[in-house]
């Protein structure tokens, strides 16, 4: 893991650049601070810039962690029942716009039309009624590991988290493709366009509001909630393993993948992975004031399971998806400057 822990001195030398910032600004989600976002991330202190762009260009890990950012945990006030209640007068704000500066070094900062209403900062918490249901607010099952977005050609280079709260110490699991022993695996099967994968549960039309107001907006969401269905009714066959075959990049989310019609050999293949996969998985239990990005060409996640009291004390974390590669997704997207992708 590529770990760095920031210090007293680190976090009082921006603490005035986020004060002022959540002065200018009423909301993570607004358009020009997530534009100015890449340059303003210049003014953080250079031993972060620098470890974070070792971790983007050198890939020396799938997994990055920074820890140490100052969390006043009763400043937060409660953990939100929904993430619907999060967006406007979050108490989270200086830490939010933080985890922006820091995600926009690795590359754009996106959302889907399908997710939490279009947003580009995502809330992950226990939601009631959820419980058992496979989706990132669920509690009483485990989230089983995944790519996120795998089903997806537009999906990100990196998933990213930050923790606020953590009281139970849930673990989030983690494997890295770099602990993986390839050459026991049949990787020219899973190089081949064979494998079927459904999108997953927090893009369905039931997860998200009715109508945001804005019938054009409105419209390409019907589209894109049309599209996920026909993805659902008639899967597309793509590979799982892309880019070197010596040290291959992943793309799997077993539970949202058909096993029907598959060969032999591609069965086989899949199951030798995933039992690899298994093997190699590791648990971290992010603290407040942890960040941790995922590779989501070289990792997969999930999350253990815990027993949610919906009290207000509930694990709580922030949530960014990330590309280096905007102009890759330009078709799904209404403009240039547009980072929601339909």
């Amino acid at each position: 893991m590529h770990t760095l822990a920031l210090t007293p001195q680190e976090n009082a030398e921006f603490a005035p650049m986020l004060a002022e910032l959540v002065a200018a600004y009423d909301t993570i989600e607004d358009p020009e601070l997530i534009r100015r976002a890449p340059v303003l991330a210049l003014q953080l202190p250079a031993r972060l810039l620098t470890f974070l762009e070792e971790y983007r260009l050198g890939e020396p890990s799938a997994v990055c962690l920074i820890s140490g950012l100052d969390v006043d945990e009763k400043a937060l006030g409660p953990t939100p029942e929904h993430w619907r209640d999060s967006q406007h007068g979050s108490r989270a704000f200086p830490l939010e716009i933080f985890f922006l500066l820091c995600g926009s070094r690795l590359g754009d900062v996106f959302g889907w039309a399908t997710q939490q209403d279009g947003r580009i900062m995502h809330d992950v918490l226990p939601i009631k009624g959820h419980e058992n249901y496979e989706i990132g607010s669920n509690s009483l099952q485990h989230l089983s590991w995944h790519t996120e977005d795998a089903f997806h050609p537009c999906r990100g280079d990196y998933v990213a988290l930050m923790c606020l709260k953590n009281p139970d110490d849930v673990e989030t699991v983690i494997c890295d493709a770099g602990d993986l022993d390839w050459s026991m695996l049949d990787t020219e099967a899973l190089f081949e366009a064979e494998f079927t994968q459904m999108p997953d549960n927090s893009h369905r039309p039931e997860n998200t509001a009715v109508s945001t107001g804005d019938p054009v907006i409105d419209r390409l969401r019907k589209r894109s909630f049309a599209l996920i269905q026909s993805w659902n009714d008639d899967p597309v066959k793509r590979p799982v393993l892309f880019g070197d075959r010596q040290d291959p990049y992943m793309a799997l989310d077993p539970y949202h993948m058909k096993t029907e019609g598959w060969s032999g050999r591609s069965a086989k293949a899949f199951d030798g992975l995933c039992e690899q996969i298994e093997a190699h998985m590791r648990g971290v239990a992010l603290r407040p004031g942890d960040l941790v990005f995922v590779d989501n060409f070289r990792a997969v996640h999930g999350r253990k399971s815990f027993r949610a009291r919906y009290d207000g004390t509930d694990r709580w974390l922030k949530r960014l998806n990330i590309t280096r590669n905007l102009r890759g997704s330009r078709a799904w997207r209404p403009a240039p400057d547009n980072r929601i992708i339909y």
